[in-house]
């Protein structure tokens, strides 16, 4: 599916979730848009079925960052989250912090994961991802499971 597919899809999905009773809350928004932009991103590596792998993870990890603390950052910044949680959940070495920054002072994190281990024959890990937002830290400490297709998942 070709970027501006999903984006177009993803601008369709908001506007009629924010036409039902209630609306889209800020949290649910950020979710659909925190993914979409990790498609997008993840769209961005490999070829064939190492494309459709990242794309894949790009939308799951960008669901976890976008619900959980992307909703106050830019799309850039959500971006820089997005990347450095997957590279420190995929190659990082255990409680070795990986650090990101914002274009905008203040706006920064680090992610940290923890050791691998085994869990019904996928490799998963614990993390912590600290993001400053305007200085003030917001905490987001949870378990992902790297899928057979190569994607990482929250459990």
């Amino acid at each position: 599916m070709k970027i501006r597919h999903l984006v177009v899809a993803a601008m369709a999905a908001v506007f009629l979730a924010s036409c039902g009773p209630g609306g889209m809350s800020r949290q649910d928004s950020g979710t659909l848009i925190g993914a979409v932009g990790g498609g997008v991103i993840g769209n961005q590596f490999g070829s064939g079925k190492g494309r459709v792998a990242a794309t894949a993870a790009g939308i799951i990890l960008g669901g976890i960052i976008g619900n959980q603390i992307g909703r106050d950052l830019d799309e850039e910044e959500r971006r820089r989250a997005m990347e450095a949680e997957y590279q420190a959940l995929e190659y990082g070495r255990d409680n070795e912090p990986r650090r990101w920054r914002g274009q905008r002072d203040g706006y920064y994190g680090t992610v940290k994961p923890g050791r691998r281990y085994s869990y019904q024959g996928q490799t998963c890990r614990e993390y912590e991802h600290e993001v400053f937002i305007n200085g003030r830290p917001e905490i987001v400490r949870g378990k992902a499971c790297r899928q057979y297709d190569g994607t990482w998942k929250q459990v």
